[in-house]
């Protein structure tokens, strides 16, 4: 409905749902905690001091943004993202969590795929801050966010 993508674009998170690492995506399939017929769970490739190992929801189809979400997958979306909220609230112990989701440039889209965020937030922590100057993190630090993340999907599953 309300696209930005251009016509050769190469969405790096489908590259990642599809199980592909490549030079198109700094996803690894190691950042994958959940995955069902809707939606992949995934910590996000680029940490915020403070905040680090923020997950990310995105459907497995590509949808741009909200406008084009069917609802199924944006039901889905949030079943997941509050399953991660408490799996976070559980095994970090943060004080709090920002649920975050951005369409279209003007609202911070990076990537043309539709994705919800989900942060730990601590008493005293500088997120809003932090968040603009956002970094690369090394897989190896991703995996060991993501691997509580599946303990906890395992021991908790969803139906």
């Amino acid at each position: 409905m309300y696209n930005h993508a251009s016509e050769d674009y190469q969405c790096p998170i489908c590259i990642a749902v599809r199980g592909i690492e490549n030079d198109n995506t700094w996803i690894k399939q190691d950042d994958i905690f959940y995955r069902d017929d809707l939606v992949v769970g995934l910590i996000n490739s680029k940490f915020i001091k403070g905040n680090e190992g923020h997950a990310i929801i995105v459907p497995c189809e590509h949808f741009e943004n909200i406008y084009d979400l069917p609802r199924q997958y944006g039901n889905r979306i949030m079943e997941v993202a509050q399953v991660v909220a408490v799996a976070m609230k559980e095994t970090r112990k943060n004080d709090g969590i920002t649920i975050q989701q951005n369409n279209e440039p003007a609202g911070g889209q990076h990537a043309f795929h539709y994705h919800m965020h989900i942060a730990p937030r601590f008493d005293g922590d500088k997120f809003y801050e932090e968040s603009l100057r956002t970094r690369k993190s090394l897989p190896e630090d991703r995996v060991v966010y993501a691997q509580a993340l599946r303990d906890y999907f395992t021991s908790h599953p969803l139906s």
